[in-house]
């Protein structure tokens, strides 16, 4: 499931260069091609390597901390350059797909794994002519991971040969040349399996990288530019989005003192969201959010008269209704967004949760998109993954033409 999403996240980035009309991006409707810059870069990458857990501080065969980390990392990025407007609303955007291998210095009880992983990155603020603040982030999967097992039971950090991978990075942009850009700037990454298998305690890295990147094809320049064309005015609106998702999860128990998790559980989920739209990159709301958690409640009660000395929970038991708020960044292809919320109708203690979402939207038509997100409890327990598609309806956000 997780590697046929991976592969068509990367196909849809690759089908939106042929078909940018279906994405948020205000368009020329005066041209059916869209003129796209492309470019390649490469990256080093190395940094610190939190002690989140004993195997991880040292208690593993080696006897040796793991608490540094190289990477090198190869990607594909594109830019738009049909509308000038682009650059000034957006920050000289860019997206596209990369693929890295990391090593911990731990090749037996870790492995060296591959990841593959969707990114995006603009600029935040000027700082000269040629020099700007600018964000990058990633989000994909990770493989060749040597998982926890009765080989390898030091490795308590990393259940699953396949885990997500998460990363933001914030550093300075030169423009070296016309076709030569280099970034430079700190990352924070987090590697975990969101709750699909146990253990699950992950791996969260702080880091440095330096990316050199090579434009293709620059675009010639354009008259007016953009710093001398205003974006027309915003018609705030209230939009709604629809949202399907599903899942799967482990559980760990305790029973007469050793740890279980002897099963897999479906999760499926919907929500409703009435989001404000202030702006051409800011959405926020609130959300009425359904789950049924198969694995909720389980071994809540003892049960003599059960081979496994436990009473499983009933259908009712697992559903619960929450409240959330939201906050979404809009970009072009890609929304970003985060949700804090509470259960306010549920049965049990396992459903008596605050939760946190971390969610990531791709545009597939103008008013349809895929979901990807991940929920945690308390901020420290995870939940489980979101895997989805969802609708909008009453979407205004502009569609309008530049004069080049």
């Amino acid at each position: 499931m997780q590697r046929l999403l991976a592969i068509l996240l990367l196909i849809h980035v690759f089908i939106l260069d042929a078909k940018t009309e279906n994405t948020n991006l205000p368009m020329d409707s005066t041209k059916k091609e869209t003129r796209i810059s492309h470019r390649l870069s490469a990256s080093g990458e190395c940094g610190y390597v939190f002690p989140t857990d004993p195997f991880l501080e040292g208690d593993n065969a080696r006897q040796k901390a793991i608490n540094t980390y190289g990477a090198i990392h190869l990607a594909y990025t594109f830019r738009f350059k049909q509308n000038p407007l682009v650059e000034r609303l957006y920050g000289n955007v860019y997206q596209g797909a990369g693929a890295a291998w990391y090593t911990f210095g731990n090749r037996r009880e870790l492995g060296n794994p591959f990841m593959a992983y969707l990114l995006q990155g603009a600029r935040i603020a000027r700082l000269g002519k040629n020099l700007s603040l600018n964000y990058e982030w990633n989000l994909g999967l990770s493989w060749g991971w040597k998982p926890h097992s009765d080989e390898n039971w030091y490795n308590v950090g990393m259940g699953s040969r396949l885990n997500a991978y998460i990363n933001a990075g914030m550093g300075i942009l030169w423009r070296l040349s016309e076709r030569t850009e280099l970034w430079t700037g700190a990352t924070l990454s987090h590697f975990s399996n969101g709750n699909t298998n146990t253990p699950n305690s992950g791996i969260n890295i702080l880091g440095f990288r330096a990316n050199l990147a090579c434009t293709l094809a620059p675009a010639k320049e354009r008259h007016p530019t953009s710093c001398d064309i205003a974006p027309p005015r915003f018609p705030r609106h209230v939009s709604y989005d629809v949202i399907f998702f599903g899942s799967w999860r482990r559980k760990e128990y305790y029973y007469y003192g050793e740890r279980h998790s002897p099963n897999t559980y479906a999760v499926l989920g919907t929500s409703v969201s009435a989001m404000y739209n202030a702006g051409y990159k800011l959405r926020m709301g609130g959300a009425l959010d359904i789950v049924y958690d198969a694995s909720a409640n389980e071994y809540a009660r003892r049960d003599p008269s059960q081979e496994d000395g436990f009473a499983y929970s009933p259908p009712h038991e697992k559903i619960a209704l929450g409240a959330s708020g939201r906050i979404e960044f809009v970009m072009p292809i890609f929304t970003i967004g985060i949700g804090l919320g509470g259960n306010i109708l549920y049965h049990g203690e396992d459903l008596k949760a605050f939760y946190q979402m971390l969610y990531l939207k791709i545009a597939i038509t103008r008013s349809t998109f895929l979901h990807v997100g991940y929920r945690l409890q308390e901020f420290k327990d995870p939940n489980f993954l979101m895997f989805g598609f969802g609708f909008r309806l009453n979407n205004k956000y502009p569609a309008f033409t530049s004069h080049h």
